[in-house]
Protein backbone atom coordinates (compact mmCIF):
# COMPACT_ATOMS: atom_id res chain seq x y z
CA UNK A 1 0.00 0.00 0.00
CA UNK A 2 3.06 2.48 0.68
CA UNK A 3 4.55 1.90 -2.30
CA UNK A 4 1.14 2.52 -4.18
CA UNK A 5 0.45 5.93 -2.37
CA UNK A 6 4.11 6.85 -3.52
CA UNK A 7 3.71 5.77 -7.12
CA UNK A 8 0.68 7.85 -7.23
CA UNK A 9 2.24 10.73 -5.34
CA UNK A 10 5.23 10.84 -8.27
CA UNK A 11 2.18 10.08 -10.77
CA UNK A 12 0.11 13.10 -9.38
CA UNK A 13 3.14 15.50 -9.36
CA UNK A 14 3.90 14.89 -12.85
CA UNK A 15 0.72 15.51 -13.92
CA UNK A 16 0.57 18.72 -12.37
CA UNK A 17 3.69 19.86 -13.82
CA UNK A 18 2.46 18.46 -17.50
CA UNK A 19 -0.65 21.00 -17.19
CA UNK A 20 0.94 23.98 -15.40
CA UNK A 21 3.92 23.67 -17.57
CA UNK A 22 5.84 24.76 -14.70
CA UNK A 23 8.70 22.99 -16.66
CA UNK A 24 9.01 21.47 -19.86
CA UNK A 25 7.16 18.36 -20.02
CA UNK A 26 9.54 15.67 -20.97
CA UNK A 27 11.56 17.17 -18.67
CA UNK A 28 8.66 16.32 -15.79
CA UNK A 29 8.28 12.67 -17.23
CA UNK A 30 11.42 12.17 -17.14
CA UNK A 31 12.13 13.02 -13.87
CA UNK A 32 9.20 11.00 -12.61
CA UNK A 33 10.04 8.03 -14.73
CA UNK A 34 13.17 7.69 -12.66
CA UNK A 35 11.65 8.65 -9.52
CA UNK A 36 9.65 5.67 -9.61
CA UNK A 37 13.38 3.67 -10.06
CA UNK A 38 15.12 5.69 -7.54
CA UNK A 39 12.39 5.19 -4.72
CA UNK A 40 12.41 1.36 -5.35
CA UNK A 41 8.60 1.02 -5.99
CA UNK A 42 10.24 -0.68 -10.03
CA UNK A 43 13.03 -2.02 -10.47
CA UNK A 44 15.26 -0.37 -13.75
CA UNK A 45 14.99 -3.34 -15.61
CA UNK A 46 11.07 -3.26 -15.50
CA UNK A 47 10.98 0.31 -15.97
CA UNK A 48 12.99 0.08 -19.16
CA UNK A 49 11.13 -2.61 -20.43
CA UNK A 50 7.62 -1.07 -20.12
CA UNK A 51 9.03 1.87 -22.62
CA UNK A 52 6.84 0.95 -26.06
CA UNK A 53 9.74 1.29 -28.36
CA UNK A 54 6.80 0.16 -31.72
CA UNK A 55 5.36 3.78 -30.44
CA UNK A 56 9.43 5.12 -30.03
CA UNK A 57 10.23 4.06 -33.34
CA UNK A 58 6.76 4.97 -35.22
CA UNK A 59 7.25 8.82 -33.84
CA UNK A 60 10.69 8.83 -35.05
CA UNK A 61 10.17 7.44 -38.34
CA UNK A 62 6.64 10.03 -39.35
CA UNK A 63 9.12 12.69 -37.84
CA UNK A 64 11.60 11.90 -41.07
CA UNK A 65 8.89 11.42 -43.31
CA UNK A 66 7.64 14.66 -42.99
CA UNK A 67 10.81 16.43 -42.24
CA UNK A 68 11.64 15.42 -45.85
CA UNK A 69 8.57 16.02 -47.19
CA UNK A 70 8.84 19.83 -45.99
CA UNK A 71 11.55 20.45 -47.78
CA UNK A 72 9.65 19.83 -51.35
CA UNK A 73 7.22 23.17 -50.78
CA UNK A 74 3.81 20.56 -51.54
CA UNK A 75 2.46 21.89 -48.15
CA UNK A 76 2.31 24.94 -48.81
CA UNK A 77 1.68 24.71 -52.05
CA UNK A 78 -1.75 22.84 -51.21
CA UNK A 79 -2.62 25.90 -48.95
CA UNK A 80 -1.88 28.57 -51.52
CA UNK A 81 -4.35 26.20 -54.01
CA UNK A 82 -7.16 25.79 -51.10
CA UNK A 83 -7.17 29.92 -50.88
CA UNK A 84 -7.41 30.11 -54.38
CA UNK A 85 -9.82 27.28 -55.29
CA UNK A 86 -11.82 29.46 -52.25
CA UNK A 87 -11.42 32.56 -54.42
CA UNK A 88 -10.20 34.50 -51.69
CA UNK A 89 -13.53 33.96 -49.57
CA UNK A 90 -12.32 33.99 -45.51
CA UNK A 91 -15.35 31.58 -44.56
CA UNK A 92 -14.74 28.76 -47.62
CA UNK A 93 -10.65 29.16 -46.89
CA UNK A 94 -11.73 27.72 -43.15
CA UNK A 95 -13.62 25.19 -44.36
CA UNK A 96 -11.58 24.00 -47.19
CA UNK A 97 -8.40 24.37 -44.73
CA UNK A 98 -10.66 22.10 -41.92
CA UNK A 99 -11.21 19.74 -44.28
CA UNK A 100 -7.07 19.48 -45.28
CA UNK A 101 -6.23 19.34 -41.67
CA UNK A 102 -8.76 16.35 -41.37
CA UNK A 103 -7.34 14.90 -44.08
CA UNK A 104 -3.58 15.26 -43.61
CA UNK A 105 -3.73 14.24 -39.59
CA UNK A 106 -5.25 11.19 -40.08
CA UNK A 107 -2.26 10.44 -42.00
CA UNK A 108 0.80 12.58 -41.29
CA UNK A 109 -0.64 13.32 -37.05
CA UNK A 110 -2.17 15.54 -35.97
CA UNK A 111 0.79 17.87 -34.17
CA UNK A 112 2.89 17.54 -37.37
CA UNK A 113 -0.17 18.87 -39.26
CA UNK A 114 -0.19 22.10 -37.18
CA UNK A 115 3.02 22.39 -37.18
CA UNK A 116 2.98 22.25 -41.07
CA UNK A 117 -0.40 24.22 -41.47
CA UNK A 118 -0.53 26.81 -39.11
CA UNK A 119 2.35 29.11 -40.58
CA UNK A 120 0.46 28.84 -43.93
CA UNK A 121 -2.94 30.09 -42.47
CA UNK A 122 -0.81 33.20 -40.82
CA UNK A 123 0.79 34.19 -44.27
CA UNK A 124 -3.05 33.80 -46.25
CA UNK A 125 -5.13 35.59 -43.32
CA UNK A 126 -1.76 38.55 -42.80
CA UNK A 127 -2.90 38.83 -46.81
CA UNK A 128 -6.28 38.70 -46.17
CA UNK A 129 -6.07 41.74 -43.14
CA UNK A 130 -8.00 39.65 -41.21
CA UNK A 131 -7.40 37.58 -37.72
CA UNK A 132 -6.20 34.23 -37.97
CA UNK A 133 -7.22 33.21 -34.10
CA UNK A 134 -10.98 31.33 -35.50
CA UNK A 135 -8.49 29.50 -38.19
CA UNK A 136 -6.17 27.95 -35.87
CA UNK A 137 -8.82 27.27 -33.74
CA UNK A 138 -10.64 25.02 -36.02
CA UNK A 139 -8.00 23.94 -37.81
CA UNK A 140 -6.68 22.62 -34.08
CA UNK A 141 -10.19 20.91 -33.21
CA UNK A 142 -9.72 19.54 -37.23
CA UNK A 143 -6.50 18.25 -36.01
CA UNK A 144 -7.61 16.07 -33.32
CA UNK A 145 -10.85 14.97 -34.78
CA UNK A 146 -9.04 13.85 -38.11
CA UNK A 147 -6.17 12.14 -36.34
CA UNK A 148 -9.39 9.86 -34.61
CA UNK A 149 -9.62 8.30 -37.96
CA UNK A 150 -6.94 5.83 -37.89
CA UNK A 151 -4.14 4.46 -36.13
CA UNK A 152 -1.28 6.73 -36.71
CA UNK A 153 -3.27 10.15 -36.99
CA UNK A 154 -3.28 10.76 -33.01
CA UNK A 155 -0.74 9.99 -30.48
CA UNK A 156 -3.64 8.44 -28.02
CA UNK A 157 -4.14 5.71 -31.19
CA UNK A 158 -0.70 4.37 -31.27
CA UNK A 159 -0.65 3.51 -27.93
CA UNK A 160 -3.81 1.77 -27.91
CA UNK A 161 -2.43 0.34 -31.59
CA UNK A 162 0.88 -0.58 -30.05
CA UNK A 163 -1.43 -1.91 -26.64
CA UNK A 164 -4.00 -4.27 -28.91
CA UNK A 165 -3.98 -6.17 -31.75
CA UNK A 166 -5.48 -4.32 -33.69
CA UNK A 167 -4.05 -3.48 -37.32
CA UNK A 168 -4.33 0.07 -39.39
CA UNK A 169 -7.76 -1.31 -41.26
CA UNK A 170 -9.14 -2.24 -38.06
CA UNK A 171 -8.73 1.53 -36.86
CA UNK A 172 -10.34 2.98 -40.48
CA UNK A 173 -13.20 0.67 -40.23
CA UNK A 174 -14.20 1.04 -36.65
CA UNK A 175 -13.15 4.73 -36.31
CA UNK A 176 -13.48 6.85 -39.57
CA UNK A 177 -17.05 6.42 -39.93
CA UNK A 178 -18.03 7.85 -36.94
CA UNK A 179 -14.98 10.98 -37.91
CA UNK A 180 -16.95 11.68 -40.89
CA UNK A 181 -19.89 12.17 -39.33
CA UNK A 182 -18.22 14.48 -36.77
CA UNK A 183 -16.44 16.02 -39.86
CA UNK A 184 -20.00 16.46 -41.52
CA UNK A 185 -21.65 18.30 -38.27
CA UNK A 186 -18.41 20.66 -37.35
CA UNK A 187 -18.45 22.05 -41.55
CA UNK A 188 -22.00 22.97 -40.22
CA UNK A 189 -21.07 24.36 -36.83
CA UNK A 190 -18.23 26.64 -38.87
CA UNK A 191 -20.86 28.14 -41.47
CA UNK A 192 -22.91 28.51 -38.21
CA UNK A 193 -20.32 30.69 -36.03
CA UNK A 194 -18.97 32.25 -38.39
CA UNK A 195 -20.77 32.86 -41.76
CA UNK A 196 -21.25 36.66 -40.82
CA UNK A 197 -18.29 37.21 -39.09
CA UNK A 198 -15.60 37.57 -41.40
CA UNK A 199 -15.20 40.20 -44.39
CA UNK A 200 -12.16 40.90 -46.58
CA UNK A 201 -11.56 43.45 -49.49
CA UNK A 202 -11.55 43.15 -53.01
CA UNK A 203 -8.09 44.46 -53.44
CA UNK A 204 -6.64 41.89 -50.61
CA UNK A 205 -8.57 38.79 -52.59
CA UNK A 206 -6.33 39.93 -55.55
CA UNK A 207 -3.42 40.13 -53.90
CA UNK A 208 -3.59 36.42 -52.82
CA UNK A 209 -5.32 35.16 -56.06
CA UNK A 210 -1.71 36.56 -57.59
CA UNK A 211 0.41 34.28 -55.88
CA UNK A 212 1.97 31.81 -58.22
CA UNK A 213 1.94 28.62 -56.23
CA UNK A 214 4.15 26.72 -58.66
CA UNK A 215 7.30 28.39 -57.83
CA UNK A 216 6.73 26.89 -53.96
CA UNK A 217 7.81 23.49 -55.11
CA UNK A 218 10.98 23.09 -54.61
CA UNK A 219 12.77 19.71 -55.45
CA UNK A 220 10.33 18.06 -57.84
CA UNK A 221 12.54 15.31 -58.02
CA UNK A 222 12.48 14.62 -54.34
CA UNK A 223 8.63 15.28 -54.18
CA UNK A 224 7.42 12.52 -56.56
CA UNK A 225 9.81 10.21 -54.47
CA UNK A 226 8.25 11.29 -51.75
CA UNK A 227 4.82 10.79 -53.08
CA UNK A 228 5.37 7.33 -54.25
CA UNK A 229 7.50 6.36 -50.76
CA UNK A 230 4.37 7.58 -48.67
CA UNK A 231 1.98 5.77 -50.96
CA UNK A 232 4.06 2.50 -50.73
CA UNK A 233 4.06 2.97 -46.27
CA UNK A 234 0.39 4.03 -46.42
CA UNK A 235 -0.06 0.70 -48.08
CA UNK A 236 2.11 -1.55 -46.02
CA UNK A 237 -0.16 -0.07 -43.23
CA UNK A 238 -3.09 -0.98 -44.58
CA UNK A 239 -1.90 -4.61 -45.97
CA UNK A 240 -0.01 -5.02 -42.04
CA UNK A 241 -2.25 -7.82 -41.09
CA UNK A 242 -1.13 -9.58 -44.14
CA UNK A 243 2.87 -8.45 -43.95
CA UNK A 244 2.94 -9.07 -40.45
CA UNK A 245 5.42 -5.86 -39.83
CA UNK A 246 4.94 -3.49 -37.15
CA UNK A 247 4.21 -0.15 -37.91
CA UNK A 248 7.46 1.02 -36.61
CA UNK A 249 9.12 -0.78 -38.63
CA UNK A 250 7.19 0.50 -41.95
CA UNK A 251 7.78 4.20 -40.91
CA UNK A 252 11.10 3.78 -39.86
CA UNK A 253 12.02 2.04 -43.56
CA UNK A 254 9.67 5.17 -45.40
CA UNK A 255 11.86 7.66 -43.31
CA UNK A 256 15.24 6.59 -43.56
CA UNK A 257 14.88 5.73 -47.75
CA UNK A 258 13.88 9.46 -47.77
CA UNK A 259 16.21 11.00 -45.41
CA UNK A 260 18.53 8.46 -48.17
CA UNK A 261 17.42 10.16 -51.85
CA UNK A 262 17.36 13.88 -49.57
CA UNK A 263 19.99 16.61 -49.37
CA UNK A 264 22.61 14.23 -47.68
CA UNK A 265 23.99 17.72 -46.12
CA UNK A 266 21.09 17.87 -44.32
CA UNK A 267 20.68 14.86 -42.57
CA UNK A 268 22.61 15.90 -39.60
CA UNK A 269 20.31 19.19 -39.56
CA UNK A 270 17.09 17.05 -39.83
CA UNK A 271 18.11 15.05 -37.15
CA UNK A 272 18.97 17.68 -35.02
CA UNK A 273 16.15 20.29 -35.52
CA UNK A 274 13.19 18.16 -37.13
CA UNK A 275 12.75 15.17 -34.54
CA UNK A 276 11.00 16.37 -31.62
CA UNK A 277 13.23 14.71 -28.76
CA UNK A 278 11.19 16.67 -26.58
CA UNK A 279 7.87 14.63 -27.56
CA UNK A 280 10.28 11.02 -27.63
CA UNK A 281 11.44 11.23 -24.34
CA UNK A 282 7.90 12.77 -23.27
CA UNK A 283 6.61 8.93 -24.51
CA UNK A 284 9.37 7.27 -22.37
CA UNK A 285 8.89 8.64 -18.63
CA UNK A 286 5.31 8.38 -19.30
CA UNK A 287 5.83 4.82 -19.84
CA UNK A 288 8.02 4.12 -16.65
CA UNK A 289 5.60 6.01 -14.79
CA UNK A 290 2.36 4.11 -15.69
CA UNK A 291 4.37 0.94 -15.20
CA UNK A 292 4.62 2.06 -11.75
CA UNK A 293 0.87 2.05 -11.26
CA UNK A 294 0.54 -1.37 -12.83
CA UNK A 295 2.83 -3.04 -11.00
CA UNK A 296 1.51 -1.88 -7.48
CA UNK A 297 -1.61 -2.25 -8.45
CA UNK A 298 -3.37 0.69 -8.85
CA UNK A 299 -4.44 0.00 -12.16
CA UNK A 300 -6.19 -2.93 -10.83
CA UNK A 301 -8.75 -1.51 -8.29
CA UNK A 302 -9.70 0.94 -10.68
CA UNK A 303 -10.66 -1.67 -13.37
CA UNK A 304 -12.76 -3.55 -10.19
CA UNK A 305 -14.42 -0.20 -9.27
CA UNK A 306 -15.56 1.01 -12.46
CA UNK A 307 -16.64 -3.45 -13.22
CA UNK A 308 -19.24 -2.55 -9.87
CA UNK A 309 -19.98 0.56 -11.10
CA UNK A 310 -21.29 -0.66 -14.32
CA UNK A 311 -21.91 -4.24 -13.10
CA UNK A 312 -19.57 -5.41 -16.13
CA UNK A 313 -22.43 -4.48 -18.59
CA UNK A 314 -19.72 -3.69 -21.63
CA UNK A 315 -22.74 -1.31 -22.93
CA UNK A 316 -22.90 1.18 -19.93
CA UNK A 317 -18.24 0.30 -19.60
CA UNK A 318 -18.64 1.73 -23.07
CA UNK A 319 -20.51 5.26 -22.42
CA UNK A 320 -18.84 5.52 -18.93
CA UNK A 321 -15.42 5.10 -21.05
CA UNK A 322 -16.25 7.64 -23.80
CA UNK A 323 -17.84 10.27 -21.61
CA UNK A 324 -15.48 10.06 -18.50
CA UNK A 325 -12.29 10.16 -21.03
CA UNK A 326 -13.42 12.89 -23.20
CA UNK A 327 -14.06 14.85 -19.64
CA UNK A 328 -10.20 13.71 -18.55
CA UNK A 329 -8.74 14.38 -21.80
CA UNK A 330 -10.36 18.00 -22.33
CA UNK A 331 -8.41 19.01 -18.98
CA UNK A 332 -5.68 16.97 -19.08
CA UNK A 333 -3.16 15.86 -21.82
CA UNK A 334 -4.76 13.17 -23.60
CA UNK A 335 -1.68 11.04 -23.85
CA UNK A 336 -0.60 10.40 -20.28
CA UNK A 337 -4.44 9.83 -19.96
CA UNK A 338 -4.97 6.40 -22.49
CA UNK A 339 -1.26 5.62 -21.47
CA UNK A 340 -2.79 5.42 -17.80
CA UNK A 341 -5.83 3.68 -18.95
CA UNK A 342 -4.72 1.31 -21.22
CA UNK A 343 -3.60 -1.07 -17.85
CA UNK A 344 -7.27 -0.41 -17.28
CA UNK A 345 -9.03 -2.03 -20.06
CA UNK A 346 -6.43 -5.20 -20.42
CA UNK A 347 -7.32 -5.46 -16.78
CA UNK A 348 -11.37 -5.06 -17.95
CA UNK A 349 -10.47 -7.11 -20.73
CA UNK A 350 -9.89 -10.30 -17.92
CA UNK A 351 -12.97 -9.29 -15.99
CA UNK A 352 -15.35 -9.44 -18.48
CA UNK A 353 -13.72 -12.38 -20.01
CA UNK A 354 -15.06 -11.83 -23.88
CA UNK A 355 -12.99 -10.66 -26.14
CA UNK A 356 -15.34 -9.32 -28.61
CA UNK A 357 -17.17 -7.21 -26.18
CA UNK A 358 -13.80 -5.51 -25.35
CA UNK A 359 -13.74 -3.91 -28.94
CA UNK A 360 -16.23 -0.91 -28.23
CA UNK A 361 -14.72 -0.66 -24.90
CA UNK A 362 -11.21 -0.01 -27.21
CA UNK A 363 -13.01 2.22 -29.74
CA UNK A 364 -14.49 4.34 -27.23
CA UNK A 365 -11.57 5.49 -24.98
CA UNK A 366 -10.23 6.63 -28.65
CA UNK A 367 -12.55 8.56 -29.32
CA UNK A 368 -13.44 9.88 -25.94
CA UNK A 369 -9.96 10.94 -25.95
CA UNK A 370 -8.95 12.25 -29.66
CA UNK A 371 -12.00 14.43 -29.37
CA UNK A 372 -12.26 15.20 -25.64
CA UNK A 373 -9.20 16.68 -26.74
CA UNK A 374 -10.72 19.65 -28.27
CA UNK A 375 -11.99 20.85 -24.79
CA UNK A 376 -9.36 22.95 -23.73
CA UNK A 377 -6.50 24.80 -24.95
CA UNK A 378 -3.97 21.78 -22.83
CA UNK A 379 -6.68 18.86 -23.97
CA UNK A 380 -3.90 17.54 -26.66
CA UNK A 381 -0.09 18.38 -27.74
CA UNK A 382 -1.72 19.70 -31.27
CA UNK A 383 -3.76 22.35 -29.04
CA UNK A 384 -0.19 23.38 -27.53
CA UNK A 385 1.46 23.40 -30.12
CA UNK A 386 -0.91 25.78 -32.36
CA UNK A 387 -1.25 28.28 -29.54
CA UNK A 388 2.72 28.38 -29.23
CA UNK A 389 2.92 29.22 -32.89
CA UNK A 390 0.30 31.85 -32.33
CA UNK A 391 1.18 33.13 -29.86
CA UNK A 392 5.09 33.89 -31.45
CA UNK A 393 3.95 35.47 -34.37
CA UNK A 394 1.87 37.88 -31.82
CA UNK A 395 -1.42 36.50 -31.54
CA UNK A 396 -2.61 35.94 -28.01
CA UNK A 397 -5.48 32.95 -27.51
CA UNK A 398 -6.84 33.00 -24.43
CA UNK A 399 -7.75 29.84 -22.59
CA UNK A 400 -11.61 31.26 -21.99
CA UNK A 401 -11.51 32.28 -25.70
CA UNK A 402 -10.43 28.70 -26.86
CA UNK A 403 -12.42 26.69 -24.97
CA UNK A 404 -15.83 28.38 -25.49
CA UNK A 405 -15.35 27.19 -29.34
CA UNK A 406 -13.58 23.97 -28.38
CA UNK A 407 -15.76 22.36 -25.74
CA UNK A 408 -18.64 23.54 -28.15
CA UNK A 409 -17.45 21.27 -30.54
CA UNK A 410 -16.41 18.34 -28.55
CA UNK A 411 -20.21 18.15 -27.08
CA UNK A 412 -21.06 17.76 -30.09
CA UNK A 413 -18.65 15.14 -30.96
CA UNK A 414 -19.02 12.95 -28.37
CA UNK A 415 -22.93 13.15 -28.74
CA UNK A 416 -22.49 11.55 -32.22
CA UNK A 417 -19.64 9.24 -31.31
CA UNK A 418 -21.85 7.96 -28.37
CA UNK A 419 -25.02 7.22 -30.79
CA UNK A 420 -22.77 5.66 -33.23
CA UNK A 421 -21.27 3.23 -30.27
CA UNK A 422 -24.52 2.23 -29.25
CA UNK A 423 -26.15 1.75 -33.00
CA UNK A 424 -23.01 -0.21 -34.29
CA UNK A 425 -22.08 -2.28 -31.36
CA UNK A 426 -25.30 -2.68 -29.16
Amino acid sequence: MLLMLLALAIFGVTYLLIITEWINKMLAAMIGGFAIILTGIVSQDVAFHAIDWNVIFFLIGMMLVISVMRQTGLFMYLAIRIAKIAKGRPLMIMILMYLLTTFTSAFMGSVTTIMILVPIVLLIASELKISPVPFIITMVIASNAGGAATMIGDPPNILIGSATDYNFMDFIINLTPPILLVTIASVGLIWLLYHKAMHVSNENRAKLMSYDESMLIKNPFLLKSSIIILAAMLLAFTLQGVLHIETATIAMSAGLLLLVLSDKNKVEQILANDIDWVTIFFFMGLFMIVESLVETGFITIIADNIMKVTHSEPKATSMVILWVSSIFSAVIDNVPFVAAMIPVLEDMGVIIGNPDAMHPLWWSLSLGACLGGNGTMVGASANIVAIGIANRNGFRISFKEYTKIGAFFTFVAILISTGYILLRYY
